[in-house]
C-alpha cells in the first residue's frame, strides 16, 4: 500500500482575501508596536489553516490589491483579529492605496534573505539623527520583509522618519529575519549641498597688534594740519587709514573692548616674499650714481 504522507510533504501555498483596516480600528488598546512595523494582525481562523498547510517558516504573506495592481509583502505578530479582516500599518495601506475596509489578497510566499539594501530619507531632517545607521538597525527589528519601491515609516524620538527602500538583494523582495545586511543611504528628497565660502588661514589668523592698542592721549606729533603756500585747498586723506599713524604695541596694556566669554589669539603672520619676483625689479639704492667734477684740473707742463 502507498503511504499517504507523501502527499503532506507538497507545498500548499495560503491564499485568501480579507478586509483590511488599520491598527487604529483594532478593538482594546493602542498598539503602536503594530503600527511601527512591518507585521500585520490576522484572524485565528488563518492560524488553523496555515497550520494544515505544509509552508515554509518563518510566515511570510504578500499583500496584493488587485484594484490598483499594488503588492507588498510583511509577516504576521499575532492572530487575534475578527474573522475575514486583518489590521496593516497605516503606512502599509498608503502603499497599497487602500481605504478602510477595501478587500486585499493575502498569499503565503518564501523570500530569501537579504544581503544589501539601499534607503532614502523622505525629509532632509533624518541627517539630525546622530547614529542614522543605528537608528534604522534597531527599528527594523519590528519588520519582516522588504520590498523594493516601498515607503517605511519608522519612529524615533517621538517623531516619524519615512524612507523609501530603493534597492534590495538578492531579489525585489527579501527577508531580514536574523540575517546579516549592508545598508546605504541616499541623499534625502530635497537636500542640497551647503554653499561654504572659502577663506584662506592667514586671512582669518591675522591680527594687527597696534589696532589692539587704545587711542593716544594728550601730546600727539605730527597731529596738525597744514596749509599750502600755493594757496590752495590742500586733500583731505585723514580718513585714509593707510595715512593714519598707528601707535606702536606695548605690552602689559589691557584690551578695554574686551568681550567676556571671548578668546583672542594674536599671531605676528609675516608676508611670504617671493625671491624670483625681486630678482627681476631693480631694487632702489641710495648714494648709487656716478659723480663729475664741474672743475677740471690745470694739466702741468
Amino acid at each position: 500500500m502507498f503511504s499517504l504522507s507523501l502527499f503532506n510533504d507538497i507545498l500548499r501555498p495560503f491564499n485568501t482575501t480579507y478586509r483590511c483596516w488599520s491598527v487604529s480600528m483594532l478593538p482594546g488598546s493602542e498598539r503602536e508596536d503594530v503600527e511601527r512595523g512591518g507585521k500585520i494582525i490576522m484572524p485565528p481562523s488563518a492560524l488553523d489553516t496555515l497550520t494544515r498547510l505544509n509552508i515554509n517558516y518563518p510566515m511570510l504573506f504578500k499583500l496584493t490589491n488587485r484594484r490598483s495592481n499594488r503588492q507588498t509583502h510583511c509577516g504576521v505578530l499575532e492572530f487575534i483579529a475578527d474573522e475575514d479582516k486583518i489590521y496593516i500599518p497605516y503606512w502599509m495601506m498608503k502603499n497599497l492605496l487602500l481605504d478602510e475596509g477595501d478587500m486585499v489578497q493575502v498569499e503565503s510566499v518564501s523570500l530569501e534573505v537579504a544581503t544589501f539594501s539601499k534607503f532614502q530619507p523622505q525629509n532632509s531632517e533624518f541627517l539630525d539623527i546622530t547614529n542614522p545607521k543605528a537608528v534604522l538597525e534597531n527599528c527594523l527589528r519590528n519588520f519582516a520583509c522588504l520590498t523594493t519601491g516601498d515607503v517605511i515609516a519608522i519612529k524615533y524620538n517621538q517623531k516619524i522618519y519615512e524612507m523609501c527602500v530603493l534597492e534590495t538583494k538578492p531579489g525585489n523582495a527579501v527577508s531580514i529575519i536574523e540575517c546579516d545586511m549592508n545598508v546605504e543611504f541616499a541623499a534625502p528628497v530635497g537636500y542640497q549641498e551647503p554653499n561654504h565660502e572659502k577663506t584662506t588661514a592667514t586671512e582669518d589668523m591675522m591680527v594687527d597688534p597696534a589696532d589692539l592698542m587704545p587711542e593716544p592721549t594728550g601730546f600727539v606729533a605730527f597731529k596738525g594740519s597744514g596749509n599750502r603756500l600755493d594757496g590752495k585747498k590742500k586733500k583731505d586723506n585723514t580718513d585714509d587709514p593707510l595715512n593714519q599713524i598707528k601707535p606702536a604695541y606695548q605690552r602689559g596694556i589691557p584690551d578695554y573692548n574686551y568681550t567676556i566669554g571671548t578668546i583672542q589669539f594674536l599671531r605676528n603672520i609675516r608676508p611670504v616674499i617671493n625671491d624670483k619676483e625681486n630678482e627681476n625689479k631693480d631694487e632702489f639704492k641710495p648714494f648709487a650714481g656716478s659723480g663729475s667734477v664741474l672743475k677740471t684740473k690745470a694739466k702741468k707742463k
